[in-house]
């Protein structure tokens, strides 16, 4: 559960932003790329912040991997 939820936030955030980068300002990609590079992170590193902050409001993990399965 905890990883769909992960992934579909990042998901929306990419399609938002690009979104905005085409139809408000360009500037709006830096924050695309911010989400890809949290996304590399999280798969070397193994710690995922996004996992943290749901975890906080309760989402359970389910027996799932974390955030890079």
């Amino acid at each position: 559960m905890l990883n769909r939820v992960i992934r579909g936030i990042a998901g929306t955030f990419i399609l938002i932003s690009l979104l905005l980068a085409v139809y408000v300002n360009i500037n709006w990609l830096w924050f695309t790329a911010f989400v890809g590079v949290n996304l590399l992170q999280s798969s070397i590193t193994r710690w995922c912040l996004m996992e943290d902050i749901l975890k906080k409001f309760g989402i359970k993990n389910s027996g799932e991997a974390s955030c890079n399965s």
